[in-house]
């Protein structure tokens, strides 16, 4: 009985020590694997936590950049559109790392993956600063050339005061020129006036008799039939009789009057409105108004009157005296003009 119960007991098998040491190293197992992921959680938080500190010193950069562009909104939009795009970026980091917390605090995902995602936020946030970077290079270069423009502005208003104060000086003393000059100018005038007055005086005591002559204002009138044949220009002996007599009225006139005064006779030609046949000496009136005019200096200067006292002009017919058609209208309007007056 005994040896029966011996035999028995030494074939039972004892599988409690090696169930407590499976039982042991799995739990050791478990417990290695919680620190594991312990520690990585930990990293992760403390990486997390930095890239925190990052975004706030990025944001409080951007607030300040911000306000920095908004002094110069006029040449700046570009920028601020650069910086829009910066926020909207960080927006997305913040998004992503939130995520990340929630996978993290949810158990989901692996280290590995987590890691490569804060790699590439960290790559992100690196791009940022280098874009936060020209930002503010480019900031502080439109300060520099703001701080340059003030410069000159400021020299351009110094430079519009003192041209401004010698301006002024320059209208006084221009003001004070124009009114003595004026004063001058009447004074010539009257002297010439005056001259003009004698001229005309002499010239009616000489030519009072003759009916062809008359008196327009202040234009002695010749008529054409007194000085010239018909259709031609050379002076006949009675208009080098009567050009004789005003040329010796002008000459004792030039002797009075002074060498300062700029006195010019203008002798004037004009014929009537019946066009030339073209075939003679002269085209049309205007060539024949201009030869009669010149044909009556040329002869004033072979009386002695100086040449460069002497003016000749054509006028045609295009300045009559009298408007209709008549003979005696055409008779009239066939005429030389002299007239005292001034270069």
């Amino acid at each position: 009985m005994a040896l029966a119960r011996r035999g028995r007991s030494q074939r039972t098998i004892d599988y409690w020590p090696g169930f407590v040491d499976a039982l042991s190293t799995l739990l050791l197992s478990i417990m290695f694997l919680l620190c594991v992921f312990v520690l990585a959680q930990f990293l992760l938080s403390r990486e997390i936590s930095g890239k925190d500190d990052v975004l706030n010193r990025l944001n409080s950069q951007i607030n300040e950049l911000t306000q920095l562009l908004a002094l110069e909104k006029g040449g700046k939009q570009d920028l601020e559109d650069s910086l829009a795009n910066l926020q909207a970026s960080l927006a997305t980091s913040e998004g992503e790392r939130s995520r990340l917390q929630v996978l993290l605090d949810q158990g989901a995902g692996s280290s590995d993956t987590a890691d490569r995602k804060i790699g590439d936020l960290t790559g992100q946030l690196e791009t940022e600063k280098q874009v936060n970077a020209r930002a503010m290079n480019q900031v502080e270069l439109l300060n520099q050339q703001i701080s340059a423009l003030r410069s000159q502005i400021a020299a351009i208003e110094s430079a519009l005061q003192a041209s401004e104060a010698k301006d002024e000086s320059s209208q006084t003393k221009i003001a004070d020129l124009g009114r003595r000059l004026n004063v001058a100018l009447a004074q010539r005038v009257q002297e010439l006036n005056r001259y003009r007055s004698d001229f005309f005086g002499r010239l009616r005591e000489i030519l009072s008799d003759r009916e062809n002559i008359r008196i327009v204002g202040d234009r002695f009138v010749f008529q054409s039939e007194v000085l010239f044949p018909s259709g031609g220009n050379e002076l006949n002996p009675k208009g080098q009789e009567e050009m004789g007599k005003l040329a010796a009225a002008l000459l004792d006139l030039a002797k009075e009057i002074p060498s300062e005064i700029n006195w010019v006779l203008r002798v004037d030609g004009h014929t009537d409105n019946v066009p030339l046949s073209g075939t003679g000496r002269y085209v049309d009136n205007w060539e024949l108004s201009s030869a009669r005019a010149t044909s009556v200096v040329k002869f004033l200067i072979s009386q002695g009157v100086p040449a460069d006292r002497l003016v000749a002009a054509g006028f045609g017919e295009f300045q009559p005296i009298a408007q209709d058609d008549s003979p005696e209208a055409r008779s009239q309007n066939r005429r030389i003009e002299l007239k005292l007056t001034e270069k």
